[in-house]
Parts: structure tokens; sequence; C-alpha cells
């Protein structure tokens, strides 16, 4: 096909854009914030040729591109796509831009370097996503760490020196375990095939034939990895030091991004490769998910901080997409696919909303507002549009990526225990519960703070960021079939490579 190279040129894009920024003059601050602007919207454009392009009724790896990288050890740059990784590759390319223009108002020192290390950091998110060789994976996966680290360290708050260095060593410790395990898998492929090999559509065939005791160790490795940057309780220290000390943007992309990298490995690493693995193991990472989703709203319900809250919460929603991918059901998987997205639209919107009171305000403590829903009533209202999206309020998209998780727990064959349904379900209450609670508290009631009867409402910048989130919002919780249709068959495919004899209705 001569559309093979597009998922090439959608890396080149910000790669030489990022690299073209560092020879702008630094004093040239809005000629660098155009130029930033400009390029990520190159790639949301190639990233849109590629979507009009992919074939949604075709399982297969579409748009792959390979050439030899490190021929004597058979490593190649080698990237394509499924359904599962265009829907992340979409929501990368549609957030990045998004959180430059948000960045206008509150970066205001370094303004190349931070917009060349936003635009280095999607490279790293869009090369995870399109990886095909586990060598070329493990590359993007750490390098995406480099950007995260200075966009914390150098223009977060307080603490964010600790911040970015507990963020960095958490990822990299669990990465250099997975690093031993992708070695390990290839030495083992170089029995039946004869040669050794990083290439992961060689892999899925040689996987499954590795024994079960080995398989449960590499499952692991990769798991641990994974399950870091989901983060998987009890591993989610380190995600509330991050979201806190991060500037808006940096927020905006971990969330909306980030962390979905954790949960599309599992999908499309552990469960493939390590298909014994998975279903030993299913139980015992469903229980570490449900604990997760609860745990994460119940530490929600006290904090006093708006962008810890929010943070937190993430933990909830993440616990349910883990949940949806170890229930091994065809519901249960396409509702995880289309909650990551839900995630990154609906917790994206309400970080940017932070931000946007903060940099008023220079505050986010919970107990510092009230009554400004006089004040700023369209702040009020998208913060109550976006609260509603993250609860699942039906209609909108949360809705629906919870109900689809939650009716394939119940099927689930694996699982074979409704309680996980039952429990998991509680979390649907306990975020309605912190979620309206702060909203009540922030908006509603009397202006009790002087300092806020001088608030501004939202600017024209920031209502044109907020439309499209609001946009796909309603999109997938009215219609969600034009996205669920996408990830359709490349779900179904990884239920097969796990569960052969399972035979797998398509829509």
């Amino acid at each position: 096909m001569e559309y093979n190279t597009l998922i090439s040129y959608l890396l080149i894009a910000p790669l030489l854009g990022g690299i073209f920024l560092l020879f702008i003059d630094k004093s040239k601050e809005h000629l660098i914030r155009y130029a930033g602007l400009a390029v990520s919207l190159l790639a949301f454009i190639i990233s849109l040729i590629i979507f009009f392009y992919f074939n949604y009724n075709n399982s297969d790896f579409q748009f792959q591109h390979k050439f030899a990288w490190i021929e004597k050890l058979n490593i190649f740059y080698f990237v394509g796509i499924d359904g599962l990784s265009l829907l992340l590759v979409m929501l990368t390319t549609f957030i990045t831009p998004l959180t430059l223009i948000s960045s206008w108002g509150s970066i205001k020192t370094r303004v190349k370097e931070f917009t060349f290390f936003m635009l280095m950091l999607e490279v790293g998110m869009l090369g995870v996503f399109v990886s095909l060789d586990l060598f070329l994976f493990y590359i993007f996966w750490e390098a995406m760490l480099i950007p995260m680290y200075f966009i914390i360290g150098i223009w977060g708050g307080k603490e964010r020196i600790y911040a970015s260095i507990k963020f960095f060593i958490y990822t990299f410790s669990g990465s250099l375990l997975m690093l031993v395990a992708i070695i390990w898998l290839a030495v083992q492929a170089s029995q039946p095939l004869g040669y050794f090999t990083t290439n992961l559509i060689e892999l899925y065939s040689i996987g499954p034939l590795v024994e079960e005791t080995i398989q449960n160790w590499m499952f692991l490795a990769f798991a641990l990895s994974f399950a870091i940057k989901v983060p998987l309780f009890p591993l989610h220290t380190w995600l509330p030091d991050a979201h806190v000390q991060a500037p808006t943007a940096g927020s905006v992309i971990l969330a909306g991004v980030l962390l979905k990298m954790g949960t599309y490995g599992l999908l499309r690493f552990c469960l493939p490769l390590f298909p014994q693995a998975t279903l030993t193991l299913a139980p015992y990472i469903s229980v570490l998910a449900v604990i997760g989703i609860i745990y994460g709203a119940l530490v929600a319900m006290v904090q006093k901080d708006m962008k810890k809250l929010v943070a937190y919460s993430s933990v909830a929603h993440l616990g349910f997409v883990v949940l949806g991918i170890f229930a091994l059901t065809h519901e249960s998987i396409q509702g995880a696919v289309i909650q990551m997205i839900n995630h990154g639209l609906s917790t994206g919107a309400l970080f940017l909303l932070v931000g946007f009171i903060y940099e008023r305000t220079h505050t986010r403590e919970i107990a510092e507002y009230g009554g400004i829903a006089k004040l700023v009533p369209v702040y009020s209202f998208m913060l109550m549009f976006a609260s509603l999206s993250s609860i699942g309020l039906p209609g909108l998209n949360g809705f629906v990526g919870e109900f689809l998780i939650l009716l394939g727990t119940f099927k689930s064959p694996v699982l074979d225990n409704w309680w996980f349904a039952v429990f998991a379900a509680s979390g649907v209450i306990f975020a309605a519960v912190y979620l309206l609670w702060m909203y009540q508290r922030v908006v509603f009631g009397e202006v009790k703070n002087q300092k806020l009867t001088t608030l501004t409402d939202m600017n024209a910048r920031e209502i044109f960021i907020m439309i499209p989130i609001i946009i796909f919002i309603v999109w997938i919780g009215i219609y969600p079939s034009t996205f669920l249709n996408i990830s359709d068959k490349s779900t179904a495919k990884v239920i097969e490579q796990v569960l052969p004899s399972e035979k797998v209705t398509l829509k």
C-alpha cells in the first residue's frame, strides 16, 4: 500500500519540528508557540489521514513500515497499527495541540524548551503505540520518561524535584525488568525459529509455546512495568505527587495519554504473548483492580486539593480499565478500550479546568472557593459537564465504558464470580460522591473569600480548548459505535489469542 510510510511521517513530524524549534531565538516566544502548535496540528492531520484510510474490518496490523535497524541481532524498525492502537494514536494527536494552547497562559518562562519537550513527549507516546518490534517499543517507552521528567522538574510546583525523581525512578525500575523479559523471550524464540528476534508478530506465535512457569515470570516482568504506569494499586503512589506538581499541560498529558500506555501494554503484550499466565493470574490482578477502584475513590473523597482529588480519581478509573482487560470478554475489553479514551477526555478536561481557575486564584484548596457560579457561569457549566462525564452519566462518554466493563465482568468465564462486578460498581457511586461534593463546595453557596470577587470567567482561548473535548464526550456518549467499530476486530483477535477455543461474535 502506498500509505505504508504514513506512520513514520507521524513520528518524524513532531521529532523534526521539535529540533527545528531549537534554532529559533528564545526571545521570539509567540513564533515558538505558534510553530509548536503548527507541528502538533500537522501530526493530528497525518493521524486523520491514517484514520480515514484504516480498514476496521481487518484485524491485522495495517500501515506496516519495516526496515533493518540492527541487522546482526535481527532487530528492525517496524511500525504498524490496528484498531486498538489507532484510537490511542488519535487521542494523543488530539490532546497534544490542546495542551500546547492551554500552556500559553501558564508557561511564561523557557517557552522554547517547554514546547520542545512537549513535542518530544508526543514522539515517545506515539512510538509506544505503533511499535511492532519489542526493542523499538522499549526505546520509545524509556525515551518518553525524559521529557516528562523535565516538564515536571522545571515547570512544576514547589516540590517538583521530588515528584519528578519519584516518577522517573518508579517507571524506570519496572522497565528494567521488562527489558530482561524481552531478551529472555527473544532467546526463547531462537529455539523454534532458529534466530534471535524481537519482532512482535513472530513472537505472538512463540510466546504460548514457552513453558508455563517461564511464562508466568515473563508475564510478571512485563506486567509490573505496565502496572506502575497504569498505575495499579499498590503501585500508584507516584501519581498524586506527579499530578499535583506538574504544570497543567503536564497533568493533562499524564492523565490523558501516559497512563494509557500501561493498559495498552497489558493488552498488546501480556495477554497475547503469555495466554496461559494471563488465565492463571487474571483473578489476582482483577482483585487489585477492584481494590484500586474503591481505594482511589475513598481517598479522593477526603482530598482538600482539587488537583489531588482528580489525580486519585484516575487510580479508580484506570482500575476499571484493568478489570475490563482481565475479565477477558468481548464486552469488557471493548469497554476497557473505549474507557481509555473516555478517561483521557474527561480527566483531561477536569485538569484543564482546575488549571484555568488556578491561574486566576493561585490556589487549588477546595475550602478557598464557594459561590463562584454567579461570578463565572461558563466555567461552572464546563466543570459540571466534565464532572458528570467522569461520573458516567448516561448520555455522556463515561457511561458507555463503565457499562460494557461491568457487563463483561459479570459474564466473565475467567473470573467466574459476580462479586467482581458488584464491588466495581460501587466505584461508580463513590465517583458521584467525591466529584459532586467537590462541585458543591467550589461552585455553590455564598462567596466567603473576598479575593474571589474579582474572578473573571473563561476567555475565548479557554472555551476554544474545551469545545472539541465536549463534542467528543457527547459523541461517544450518544453514538459510541463510531469508535467501538474501530477496535472490534482487534479486540476479538486478542481474546482468540488468549482463549483460542472461544467463539467470539463480531458485530
